[in-house]
């Protein structure tokens, strides 16, 4: 049982340890090849190998990719328990030695291993002084910090913040640390900004350092955030930007839109301006009925319903004053209430 426990937990050490890097031979010419092995990286994770000058284990590798020789350098792929295994051939990098096998991983977390190896026959010259002060060190993983607003739906540009932690490894002072903030969209290199950390780090203190990290209006896609410190990337990062579909509905309702008013108007000058047929209508909708408002009748005059006073008979002879009085009117006229003496003159 002790036995299975310790090949269990095997594996387990191992990833706690961090990723290492073994050579077969610890000196080669060019032309031959050796054997590079490594355990204590993430399982089915992408590797390239590389035979790099001006670098040691402790110091890495001073120059970055640019000290090694790219055009020779192998690809692996780990297995399920962070392994791997892959012939190198010998190549002379581009710079003198002291000379390294170096290992790092090609997307995902960040993470690199040396292993010490001298080309026969290249040339050696001694690497550059260590900077006095402090040596900057990362001691956490990179993530970023933040959110997308609705402005960025409408396009505008997507911002970030990147928080990482460091600690001074050195016996100096660490003092306002420049780093180099790239951010990469799919296979395309990355476009470094300089930004400066402004604090001070004694000896065997730590920090945490926050940099904001801003792309260009639009952007969407797949990014990369890399951070590089002293010429070397100290962590990568991915970044999901999402499509500002805000940008694609204004566009379409502004290619819906524009037209239809555009049409009514070049319609409404076109009906303006153009003259009726005789008898018929115009292009553009049919004239509307007057409106007709009811005749008012004017109200008849009321009967005269003024009746005689009955105590006042007047004579029916018009010789008499009474008579005369009292008929004024022709003699031909009756009243209706009076009959006429026939044979009176």
């Amino acid at each position: 049982m002790a036995a299975v426990f310790a090949l269990l937990l095997a594996p387990l050490a191992a990833a706690a340890a961090g990723p290492a890097v073994k050579v077969s031979e610890p000196q080669a010419g060019t032309g031959g090849s050796i054997t590079v092995s490594g355990t204590g990286w993430r399982p089915h994770t992408l590797l390239m190998i590389l035979i790099c000058g001006q670098a040691t284990p402790a110091r890495g590798v001073i120059g970055g990719t640019n000290s090694c020789a790219n055009a020779d350098g192998r690809a692996v792929t780990t297995d399920a328990h962070g392994g791997f295994a892959r012939r190198l051939p010998v190549s002379e990098p581009p710079v003198p030695c002291p000379c390294v096998v170096h290992v790092a991983t090609v997307t995902g977390q960040k993470a690199d291993a040396d292993a010490a190896f001298q080309v026969a026959g290249h040339p050696v010259k001694a690497l550059p002084a260590e900077p006095a002060g402090g040596r900057l060190a990362m001691l956490t993983d990179t993530r970023l910090d933040g959110s997308s607003g609705l402005l960025t739906w409408f396009g505008a540009p997507p911002s970030r913040t990147l928080v990482f932690t460091i600690g001074n490894a050195g016996s100096g002072t660490l003092k306002d640390p420049v780093f180099h903030v790239g951010t990469a969209h799919g296979v395309f290199a990355p476009q470094w900004d300089e930004q400066q950390w402004r604090g001070t780090l004694a000896p065997g203190k730590k920090a945490q350092v926050e940099l904001p990290v801003e792309l260009s209006a639009g952007a969407h896609g797949d990014y990369t955030v890399s951070l590089r410190y002293d010429g070397k990337v100290l962590a990568e990062q991915p970044w999901g930007v999402g499509r500002p579909w805000g940008v694609t509905l204004f566009w379409i309702l502004l290619c819906v839109v524009v037209p239809a008013a555009v049409f009514r108007i070049g319609m409404a000058v076109v009906d303006r301006v153009r003259p009726p047929r005789a008898g018929g209508i115009r292009h553009r909708g049919v004239p509307r009925p007057a409106l007709r408002l009811p005749r008012l009748r004017t109200p008849e005059p009321a009967p005269d319903t003024t009746s005689t006073l009955p105590w006042f008979t007047p004579d029916n002879d018009p010789g008499t004053a009474a008579g005369r009085l009292s008929a004024p009117h022709d003699d031909s006229s009756t009243s209706p209430t009076t009959p006429t003496r026939k044979g009176t003159t």
